[in-house]
Order: C-alpha cells, then structure tokens, then sequence
C-alpha cells in the first residue's frame, strides 16, 4: 500500500488486491458542505451516474459496461461530518483475464473520468431532462422520509443537536428546494466541486503501468480544470449542554426515540478502536448493554441500539417503544450509560463484544468494496493511515479502561420522542 501526492489537493493511494480477478478505481471528491448548495450537491451523484458525453444516456452507458464484461459503476455521495464527499467507482474483470487480451483496465479509467470530467451537457449545462427526471427522484426519497418513522426521528434529533452547525446540513437535501434547481445550478455546483475538491484517486488491483497510465490520465483531465483546492472542514465538537427534550406526535402505533449525546473530548483519531468497542458494548452488537437489559430483560423496546460519528464527536441511541414507555425507555437507557461508566464491566461482556468486532474486521479485505471503503475513510479522517490488520491488533490491545474512558465523556444533549397524535392511541 502506497499514497502519494500528485498535485495540490489530489493524491492516489494505491493496493495490490492480488487474491481477486477483479480491480477497482474510485475517485473521491471530498469539500466542506455547504447550506447554500446542500440540494445541488445531492442531486449530482444521481444526474452523474446517468452517463457521460461518450454515453449519453442510461442506455449507453449500460451497453458500454456490458461490454466490459459486467463491469459495474456506481455514483454515491455522503456526509462525512461538515465536509460532503462524492465519489465515482468502477469495478470490473483484471486484464490478464479478458478473453481477447483487452485493456480493461484502460477502458476502465477513460469511463470513469469521463463520467467526472465529462457529463452529458446541452447548451453548457447538464440536459435539462436528465435533471427533471432526478429531482423527481430526489423529490419522491425526500417525501418518502416520513414513511420510515426511525428516519424521521433520527433527522429531527439531529437538526435540534446541530442547530446552526455546517454538521447539521442536511447533505440529502432539502424537498423546498427540489423544484427550485435548474441545470444551470447544479453545473455551477459541479464546476465548484472540480475546482475545490480534495481529490483522492484510490487504485486497487492495478500493476505498476496501469497505475502509471490512469495517473497519467488523471493529470491531464486536471490540466483543463483551474484548481483552488479547499482545506477540509476540521472534525466538528458539539459543546457539552443541559439535555433538552423534544415531541413531535404522529398518526403511528409504535414510537420511535433518538437520544443525542456529545463527547465532551476532542475526538483522537488514534483511539478509533477504543470507541468501537465501546459502542459494541454500550449498543451495536446482541451482546451490548442496551440489547440485553433494555430490549430483552425490561422488553421495553422493539430495537435499541447505539452508534458512534467520529466526524462529529457524538453518540446516537435509536429504540423502537410503545408511546407510554419513553420516560421509561429514556430512564433505562441512561442508567445502562452510568452503569458501564462506573459500575462493573465483566471480562466475559467486554471479550464478547470484542470477537463480534474482530470478526468484522476479518471480512474487511474479503472484497474491493470493503478495501476501498476502509482506506476512503481512514483517509477522510486523518492521521496515520492503518491497514485492517494493524486496527485489529489495536482492538485487542483495547481495555476495559480505555472503554470507560471513551463512555465516560459522553452526556445527553438532545432526547426526541416522535409517537402517537395521542398517547396509547392506535393509528
């Protein structure tokens, strides 16, 4: 594994891959989100993924893949705390496997930096139709958020926990303002994107002169765009707050909780490990606090678990209750918290959660998609870049006073209950 720069604001890390028959190249776009274009910046990937200036159209483009003997696109954009990040993928059969001695790989990265340098414009500005068709898409997913009640709580959480924070805009946009987009918008946050964007160009599976060549080709699509790489938005703290407690009532059966909680600690990149066990005990795995005594000893949730976002510092809790249990749920949820925080954490419990984790981190390297993933993430947080393997040997090496220290920094900030129009009521 290698990474080097090529230019300012762009680099290229590179891994052999040598066990799989296929090779993988991605390309990361990662800038500080921004409220003013938050829509904009939503709707690209989705206009992105429908084809290029060499294939036109979503037929095109299948037919071209297809020909690449299945090679597969993708186009995905996601928040990494304050900063939004964009990137374009494709995977598909190694050179020495083609049946008639292609340049797969060649094809690959003229593809993939087509669909990056080179999107389908009419006039100047992406097509028109293309556009409308993806903000009804847009539109149709954003409208859709109420039917997925668990969703729906989470946003609202974390739109009163943010507040006025740049980790608080919403990076799926915003329904007032599909209709609003026009081509020309989106082409200006496209060409904004170009110019700003720390670039990361992840390669894997690729020889030594493939790598050369797509490097090569990555440098002269740069030499036409005019670059003023922007550094990226630092990882956000929330401060510490009394916990404020928000209702909203709908017509629904079963009430959905979200508790946000700060880490009233700057996030250290180099104890990720220590924070994923914590999370595995406090509540992501069937082995956790929150699965065990909540959910199954009190049975006063359908679903309770925890989460942890570096990029932000905070925890989240999400359960599932009957509308008459959240004082309960809420009470249960924190005791557990203070519990771990000051109160025995047998080595059984902590092992447990710890194998769950290692075993995740076995399957890690078992795809390209997991490969990539890891790096891409490793690299959006800074710090020292760590293979799977080496962030598996640090889990082992994580204590149980390293987790008690992690639980121990977090307090509640935002409890927000969305349940029934009225309690006890059937919808």
């Amino acid at each position: 594994m290698e990474r080097i720069s090529l230019a300012p604001g762009v680099h290229m890390l590179r891994a052999a891959a040598d066990k799989f028959n296929r090779c993988r190249i991605s390309l990361h776009f990662t800038f500080p989100a921004q409220r003013a274009t938050a829509t904009a910046h939503a709707l690209l990937p989705l206009v992105l993924e429908r084809g290029c200036a060499s294939c036109p159209d979503m037929t095109e483009l299948t037919k071209k893949l297809a020909r690449l003997y299945g090679a597969d696109l993708t186009v995905d954009g996601r928040a990494m705390g304050a900063n939004h990040n964009l990137c374009i993928s494709i995977t598909g059969l190694k050179d020495a496997f083609a049946l008639s001695g292609e340049a797969l790989t060649e094809e690959y990265a003229r593809l993939l930096f087509d669909v990056a340098f080179h999107p389908y414009f009419v006039g100047g500005v992406f097509d028109a139709e293309a556009v409308s068709i993806e903000k009804a898409m847009l539109k149709k997913g954003l409208e859709d958020e109420i039917n997925d009640k668990r969703i729906y709580c989470q946003h609202g959480a974390q739109r009163e926990f943010f507040a006025g924070s740049p980790a608080g805009i919403r990076q799926d946009g915003y329904l007032s303002e599909v209709d609003g987009l026009t081509p020309e918008a989106l082409t200006a946050a496209y060409r904004s994107m170009l110019a700003g964007a720390q670039i990361e160009l992840i390669l894997l599976g690729l020889d030594d002169a493939q790598a050369a060549a797509v490097e090569k080709a990555l440098k002269n699509e740069l030499s036409a765009v005019a670059r003023a790489p922007q550094a990226l938005a630092p990882f956000v703290r929330m401060p510490a707050q009394p916990a404020r407690h928000f209702t909203e009532r709908y017509d629904m059966v079963q009430a959905k909780l979200c508790m946000m909680f700060t880490m009233n600690a700057q996030v250290d990149v180099e104890q990720m490990q220590a924070y994923r066990l914590a999370m595995a005990l406090f509540g992501g795995s069937v082995t956790s606090r929150l699965f065990l005594n909540v959910r199954e000893k009190l049975n006063i949730c359908y679903y309770c678990s925890s989460s942890f976002q570096s990029f932000t510092g905070s925890m989240a809790v999400n359960s599932g209750i009957e509308p008459a249990n959240a004082e309960k749920a809420e009470a249960a949820i924190l005791k557990e918290l203070a519990d771990l925080c000051g109160g025995p954490i047998t080595q059984e419990e902590l092992e447990d959660c710890r194998r769950g984790l290692v075993s995740g981190f076995d399957t890690i390297e078992d795809s390209l998609g997991g490969i990539e993933a890891w790096y891409a993430m490793e690299l959006l947080r800074g710090g020292v870049l760590h293979t799977p393997a080496e962030a598996r040997q640090a889990l082992l090496d994580v204590t149980e006073s390293d987790v008690r220290a992690v639980l121990n920094t977090f307090s509640l900030s935002v409890s927000y209950l969305l349940t029934a129009a009225e309690e006890g009521k059937n919808g």
